[in-house]
């Protein structure tokens, strides 16, 4: 089936080819960058040079930062790809040198973690880059390929077992399940390990696991830092270095300076459902759980950020609580549009609380459900 699943970015960065950018393309392993690339070179109809960072023949070829070399590396491509992009040495200012010289290239740059990738790239590619983050395959992505009816019948597994391309390969939950759990041993935390030098992955498997439970709730750093026995600077590094590298990503509070309003703490969710599953080896049927109402707040919002993202709309989100309370899951600034939303598996209904209601009467309100929650993902 993935095969025939077009990624949402494909006719994005089609229509991009021939404008002398750099596009670059982050996400996890295993999410389907270079099979979108690939797919991406079939329809582009352009000569193009396709390279791999991780072959150090590459990395030798491209150091020598000169206009000749490069010409000489290009021959007639108008399209250069370099695959797994972080692994080339000094790979900003190679990408600026070849951006600048040729005016009729356009290159694509993948890479699994924003580390020296965006670090490299991040001041001399000003103004010439596209940046594009690839997703788990979202439900807009499988809307062109399911009818009503299977997207329904698929909605538990997804819960259960995310999104990951090659899940569409498999037959049976127990290889799936196999197959996220090898991907979290053997390759989620592959970049980390290695650019950062960090020699306990334990550490950083049961920081995850931690971040796992509390997926929709309010998270103490200070009691991360005790059950870890790591200090709270080290457990920030590790939470920001796990979102570099798209497993995990961040929600503040939001506040109007209303003093009733909580700020200062901060709620962390997985890009992926079947991730988080693996992290704490429970792959069970909905019915035999405890933790529906995660996995539904967690898959709704991350399918909503696909969403958005896909559509190149900027949003910005939040959740909101005040102090005595008052709480709402998401509020979703876009376009100086609010938008608020609460994330129920069952049928419990709920109002709009009462201080939220007097002091943001411009703002949306709705619970999202299993009746009404494609209308918010798709």
């Amino acid at each position: 089936m993935e095969s025939q699943i077009v990624r949402a970015l494909k006719p994005i960065i089609l229509n991009k080819i021939g404008k002398n950018k750099v596009i670059l393309i982050f996400g996890t392993r295993r999410v389907g960058k270079t099979w979108l690339v690939e797919s991406i070179t079939k329809d582009a109809n352009i000569n193009y040079l396709s390279l791999n960072g991780e072959d150090q023949d590459v990395q030798v070829l491209l150091s020598t930062r000169t206009a000749a070399n490069y010409k000489r590396v290009l021959g007639d491509a108008k399209l250069l790809i370099i695959d797994e992009a972080q692994f080339i040495p000094e790979i900003g200012k190679i990408l600026k040198l070849l951006i600048d010289t040729f005016k009729d290239l356009t290159i694509i740059a993948s890479g699994s973690s924003t580390f020296d990738l965006s670090n490299q790239t991040g001041e001399p590619l000003t103004g010439r880059s596209l940046t594009y983050h690839l997703y788990p395959i979202a439900q807009v992505e499988l809307d062109k390929q399911e009818n009503a009816l299977q997207t329904t019948q698929n909605l538990e597994e997804r819960l259960i077992f995310g999104s990951y391309p090659e899940l569409f390969h498999l037959n049976s939950l127990a290889e799936k399940a196999q197959y996220l759990t090898e991907l979290v041993k053997s390759y989620l935390l592959k970049d980390i390990l290695m650019y950062e030098n960090i020699q306990n992955s334990a550490k950083l498997l049961e920081l995850l696991k931690l971040i796992a439970y509390q997926v929709g709730s309010e998270v103490s750093i200070d009691e991360i830092s005790r059950n870890l026995g790591i200090s709270k600077n080290t457990v920030d590094r590790y939470l920001d270095l796990l979102s570099k590298v798209f497993i995990i990503y961040k929600i503040g509070g939001y506040s109007n300076n209303l003093r009733k309003e909580v700020t200062k703490s901060s709620k962390w969710y997985f890009y992926d459902n079947g991730i988080r599953n693996a992290i704490v080896n429970d792959f069970r049927l909905l019915a035999l759980r405890t933790d529906q109402g995660i996995l539904w707040e967690n898959y709704c919002f991350s399918e909503r950020i696909k969403k958005m993202e896909y559509e190149q709309q900027s949003a910005t989100y939040f959740f909101w609580r005040t102090y005595d309370q008052q709480e709402i899951d998401l509020i979703e600034i876009n376009n100086g549009e609010m938008l608020a939303a609460d994330f129920k598996w069952g049928n419990q209904k709920k109002k709009i609380p009462g201080f939220f209601a007097k002091n943001y009467p411009q703002a949306s309100f709705s619970v999202i459900n299993k009746e009404n929650y494609l209308d918010f993902i798709l």
